[in-house]
Order: structure tokens, then C-alpha cells, then sequence
């Protein structure tokens, strides 16, 4: 079936351009300032519906949906060795995904399962949303801390003993619907305001507060707290409570994964790598992979000890993980009320309950993946779109919330595993998810006997990088007032909590931002008796009162009163609280027999002052103008009456 556009131009009341004489579409008439309206429909409304239209028009074209996903772009060209690459790169994070989910689940205080639902629909989603060739989605150490602060604490207890996830699922979800909000708005701006050192500060501290709280597992210490200091000293205070199988597996495979990782950094100083043996090679390769796959090594070796010791009949000397749910999640829409039999929260309970978590939790996800994103786009040479990546990372949260996932976000050690390997396109992606769904098909049953004590020190040896503990000597040689949101940030984050600290340290910055516009710098200056004032910045409403005082107190301080000159050469703009006080100025010189000229004022500045009107108040081309009229009018200053000028003197 095929529609016909109507065309106008054959209608037999309608000249050739579709309109009448005077300009006006036939179906309306005019006269002088009345407006007719034909139909209910003034021809504003029309204009208004027409330019509705042309914009749905030219948004929602074929080639702008396509846009949206990036797959298109690239398929096409897909080939067998780009297909080689992504397997390879894929199955690799595949392996250190798998006991990473299992352990920032933990950290989550969730099933050990939850882990891995929250591994694989983020890397089938971005595969066909995403911008970079190199980002993984999935749970990350800090996300999965967040969670455990803004959700599951906040969860009531199932009467199993578990907590129950059905706020943590509806903050998923929240966080897609915000993240993907955002990126139709085009508001990925939002987190520049999030500065560099808040950011590094945020991220070490809560590497602090994830590392110490794995201790208990390393250690096989029972009823330890969540909040940090209370955590620290319980600590602390139950080490003779020790076990000792589980700090020995704990340390082991500690050390161990430590080791392994430094088989991935091997530099190998070859003059001529075409003479090479293949032998010489392939080893190499060997001992890459098994660095690269040392989590899954030290877990499934653990595994095998605690399966040693039980058919030795050492039953429970070791803190096992204990059953996982075999298979995959059940798929459902996420819910908005909880009913666990004893407990019953509405919507708007839980929306209480989740708080500040439903703007910080979907912010640091885009920070993270951005901050990731550019990172390795800037070493393999290609470029990202912050919007698509938005929008990316917002659907693959709704997605996942449908899975029973917890936020996810890019992950760092595991985007850099598969930029390492070699990965070509975000296909690879798709390779990592099939990975986990078989393991969540397959090997859940094997996951019993997996040591808390060696996911502790999978947890403890991949935040120890995120503790950059160097940035302090960076930011005391760039700019030491960069230091100050770093430690407030840092000490409010253990001391108060993390998710107070984000926020305060993003205060702390954005006041130190606004500080030099609400008090920005002038240049003061005499000549032949006439104060100078020059601001150094622009002058917006927030430094108009301070100017104005300033101003006023040099010009008659020690007693002698100096006419003012404002050289407004760096002002770009005026606002109209600035306009006020150039009155208010204007009026208390006059009172105390001074004058006050404007020079240097760019046309779009001077347009604005003039457009005013404020009485007596000249604007100068050039400041030897300025000067050289208030010199030569010296001595015919008048002075205004006081009650003409009472209004203005309020601030004095």
C-alpha cells in the first residue's frame, strides 16, 4: 500500500507557490492586527505544528535511527581474521569475569549467582550500541559497593537469612532509565562537573573500603560490619578469631594471582622478532594467557584443594561459597513493590529508601565507562561518542534489570585484558557473555566448593591498582589547591561514608569553581588623580556587588575622593543584577561629589549598558578619553541632593 502526499499547488484557489498574493497560506486572512482563525486553529498554532512536524521529520529519518546503532557501520566489513581476534579476546575476559562476578557479589551482598546475571546482557547490548572496540560492561568492584551501600543495606532479610533483591533489580533498572535519559538529552556534559582529583580520591577510598572489607573473608572472621571505621576496629578486635585454613588459602592465593598478573607485563627485549622461533613464540603466548586467566586459575585450584580436603574428611575447615542457583535467571520486569511475608514496601518506600543512590549510582557508571572509553580510544587511535555511549550503557542496564542484574558499568582491568588480547570490534563482547551463560548452565554445581578466602584475594588483588596513592604528588606539583577536594573527598568517603563523600567532594569543587566569579580579580590604578578599575574576568551577578563596594572604598579611602573610571576591556557580557549596581555606584559617587565614567566596552557589552538607560552614566570609547574628560571637568563636579539618592544608598 502507498500513501500520495496531498499537493496544494493544484488546488484551484492556490496561486503557483502554494500561497495568496499578500503571503499568507489561502486558508487565512489577516487584517492589520487581528488575526482570524479558520478551523479552531489560529495560524501561529499551524506555524507551530509545521515546525513540530519538519523536526520529527528530520529526527527520525532512517539514516539517524541507523546512527544509533553502530553495529551497522561496522558489520559490513566484518572478516574471518577479525572473527579469530574477537573469539580469542572474548573467551579471555571470559575467564576473569567469571570469579570476578562471583566475588564483587560479595561485595554487593548478594548470592554469589548475581555476579554473573549481571556479566552477560551488557555485552551483547553494547555490542550493538557501543562506540569503543575495547569496553566490557558488566559489575565492577565500585558499582558493586554502591549497591551494597544505596540497596541491598537498605533490603529486607528473606526468611532464608538473604537479602532480598528486588530494590537492587529496580536500581538497575532506574540507572538505565537516568543513563539513557541523559543520553537522548545529550547531557553526558553533567559529569565534567566531577572533577579529575574528586574522582581519583572517590576511587581510592572506596579501594580502601572494599579492600579491608575482604579481609574477614581472607581471614575466616565472622559478624564484621559494613561501615568502615566500625568495620576497622571489629576487625581488628576478632583477629584471635582467626582461622587458620582460611587465612593460609587466603595468603596463598594472594600471592599467587599477584604473581601470575606480572606474567602479562612481560616486556621481551627482542632485536629482530622475525627470528623468532615459533616454539619461542607460542610459549610466550602461553605464559601471556595464563597470566591473563590467573583469577580463574588460583579459583579453580582452590576449588580443587577444598574438593581434596573434604575426601580427606577435613569437612568445613575451609568457608566455602556454598550452593548457587544452577541456570540462568529467571526473566521478568522488575518489580516496584517488595513482599517478602514479613516485610511490605510500596513504591515510594522504596524510592525513599534508594535516596541520593538513584543520582549517584547511574553518575559514577557514565564516569567510569567514559573515563575508560577515552582512555583506550586514546591508545589504539579511534575516537568514542560520549552521547551513544550514554544511551549504550542505559540500555544495557534496562536490559540487564529484566535479567536480575545489579548496576554494571565498564570495568578497567577487564577492558584492558581485552584490548591486550586484541580485540577488533565490540563482538567480542558477545563471545564473553556466551562464556558465562555456559558457566552459569554448566558449572554452578562446581562453584560449592570455590574458597571465600580465594575470591577475597581476587577482590584484594584487583582494586590494590585503583589505590593511586602517586596522584598526591602529582597534584602538589600541577596545583596544590587541587589538593584540597582530594583529601576532603578522601577522608569524607572512609570517615562519613562513600556515598556522602562523592558528594561532598563534588561541592567542594564546584564552589571552588564559582569562588572566582563571585570574587574575581581587579586591577586597581591611579592617574593624574583617577582611580582605575579594571576586572580581570568577566562580571556576572555574582561578583556585581562586591565590584561596586570595592570600587566605592578605594576611590575614598584616606579620606580623599578619587573619580572613577571602569575599564571594562576583558568584560564579554553583563547581566542585569550588574546593570543595578552600575547605578547604585553611579548615585553614591554623585553624592559624595565623584564621577564615574565606563571605557573600553566592547559593542555587544556597551549595547547592553546603553539599552538601559541609566542617567548620567557615559561610556568612553577609549581610556585616554575617559581620563582626559575627567580631568578636564575636575573642578565642575556637582553634588546631588541626598534625598534624591536615598533609594540607592541602602547598601552603604
Amino acid at each position: 500500500m502507498s500513501f500520495n502526499t496531498m499537493d496544494f499547488t493544484s488546488h484551484p484557489l492556490t496561486p503557483s507557490n502554494g500561497l495568496v498574493a499578500n503571503g499568507e497560506p489561502p486558508w487565512t486572512t489577516r487584517d492589520e492586527n487581528v488575526e482570524v482563525e479558520v478551523g479552531g486553529q489560529s495560524s501561529t498554532s499551524k506555524q507551530v505544528q509545521a515546525k513540530v512536524k519538519k523536526c520529527c521529520r528530520e529526527t527520525f529519518t532512517v539514516q539517524n535511527v541507523l546512527s544509533k546503532f553502530p553495529i551497522v557501520k561496522w558489520l559490513p566489513k566484518y572478516r574471518c581474521d577479525t572473527f579469530q581476534s574477537d573469539i580469542i579476546a572474548g573467551l579471555t575476559v571470559g575467564l576473569t569475569v567469571i570469579p570476578q562476578g562471583l566475588a564483587y557479589a560479595q561485595v554487593a551482598n548478594l548470592p554469589p549467582q548475581y555476579g554473573l546475571y549481571s556479566a552477560f546482557v551488557g555485552c551483547f547490548v553494547y555490542c550493538v550500541l557501543g562506540t569503543s572496540k575495547d569496553i566490557t560492561l558488566g559489575p565492577t568492584a565500585i558499582l558493586s559497593l554502591m549497591t551494597s551501600m544505596f540497596a541491598t543495606s537498605v533490603s529486607p532479610e528473606l526468611p532464608s537469612g538473604g537479602k532480598d533483591p528486588t530494590i537492587t533489580i529496580l536500581l538497575t533498572f532506574f540507572c538505565g532509565v537516568i543513563q539513557l535519559v541523559l543520553g537522548i538529552l545529550k547531557l553526558g556534559i553533567l559529569v565534567n562537573f566531577i572533577s579529575y582529583p574528586v574522582i581519583n580520591a572517590f576511587t581510592s577510598a572506596a579501594a580502601i573500603t572494599i579492600g579491608f572489607g575482604q579481609i574477614k573473608n581472607l581471614l575466616g572472621l565472622k559478624k564484621i560490619p559494613d561501615d568502615f571505621l566500625n568495620m576497622v576496629y571489629q576487625t581488628f578486635k576478632k583477629l584471635p578469631e582467626t582461622s587458620i585454613w582460611d587465612m593460609t588459602m587466603g595468603l596463598i592465593s594472594f600471592v599467587i594471582v599477584m604473581l601470575l598478573k606480572k606474567l602479562r607485563d612481560i616486556k621481551w627485549s627482542d632485536a629482530n622478532v622475525s627470528e623468532i622461533p615459533i616454539s619461542k613464540i607460542v610459549l610466550r603466548k602461553i605464559l601471556w594467557l595464563v597470566g591473563t586467566a590467573c583469577n580463574a586459575i588460583v579459583v579453580i585450584s582452590a576449588a580443587g584443594v577444598v574438593v581434596i580436603l573434604e575426601d580427606q574428611g577435613f569437612n568445613g575447615t575451609i568457608a566455602v561459597t556454598g550452593h548457587i542457583k544452577p541456570g540462568m535467571p529467571d526473566v521478568s520486569f522488575p518489580k516496584f513493590e517488595v513482599d517478602t511475608g514479613n516485610v511490605t514496601l510500596s513504591t515510594g518506600q522504596i524510592f525513599s529508601r534508594l535516596g541520593t543512590g538513584l543520582a549517584i549510582v547511574p553518575l559514577l557508571a557514565v564516569v567510569e565507562t567514559m573515563a575508560i572509553g577515552k582512555a583506550f580510544a586514546r591508545i589504539n587511535k579511534y575516537k568514542i561518542d560520549p552521547t551513544q555511549e550514554l544511551i549504550a550503557i542505559g540500555v544495557a542496564n534496562i536490559a540487564s534489570s529484566f535479567f536480575q542484574s545489579y548496576p554494571i558499568t565498564g570495568s578497567f582491568s577487564r577492558t584492558a585484558v581485552n584490548s591486550q588480547t586484541g580485540v577488533r570490534t565490540p563482538m567480542g563482547g558477545v563471545w564473553t557473555g556466551g562464556l558465562v551463560i555456559l558457566a552459569l548452565c554448566l558449572l554452578t554445581p562446581w562453584f560449592y566448593y570455590i574458597p571465600k578466602s580465594a575470591l577475597a584475594a581476587v577482590i584484594i588483588s584487583a582494586i590494590l591498582p585503583m589505590i593511586e596513592y602517586h596522584t598526591v604528588v602529582v597534584l602538589w606539583k600541577a596545583n596544590k589547591f587541587d589538593l584540597v577536594p582530594y583529601f576532603i573527598t578522601f577522608l569524607c568517603s572512609l570517615l562519613v561514608g562513600i556515598e556522602y563523600g562523592i558528594l561532598i567532594g563534588v561541592g567542594i569543587s564546584l564552589l571552588m569553581i564559582l569562588y572566582p566569579t563571585a570574587r574575581p580579580k581587579i586591577k586597581y590604578s591611579t592617574n593624574k588623580g583617577v582611580l582605575i578599575v579594571t576586572p580581570m574576568q568577566g562580571l556576572n551577578f555574582p561578583a556585581a556587588e562586591y565590584i561596586e563596594i570595592q570600587a566605592f572604598e578605594r576611590s575614598v579611602e584616606a579620606g580623599k575622593s578619587k573619580n572613577i573610571i571602569l575599564n571594562m576591556e576583558n568584560l564579554t557580557d553583563v547581566d542585569y543584577t550588574v546593570i543595578q549596581s552600575l547605578k547604585t555606584l553611579l548615585c553614591d559617587c554623585s553624592y559624595h561629589g565623584m564621577k564615574l565614567v565606563l571605557a573600553n566596552g566592547q559593542p555587544h557589552v556597551k549595547k547592553q549598558i546603553e539599552s538601559a538607560d541609566i542617567k548620567n552614566l557615559t561610556i568612553f570609547t577609549t581610556l585616554s578619553e575617559a581620563l582626559e574628560e575627567l580631568v578636564c571637568q575636575e573642578e565642575g563636579v556637582t553634588t546631588v541632593e541626598g534625598n534624591e539618592l536615598e533609594p540607592f544608598m541602602t547598601h552603604l
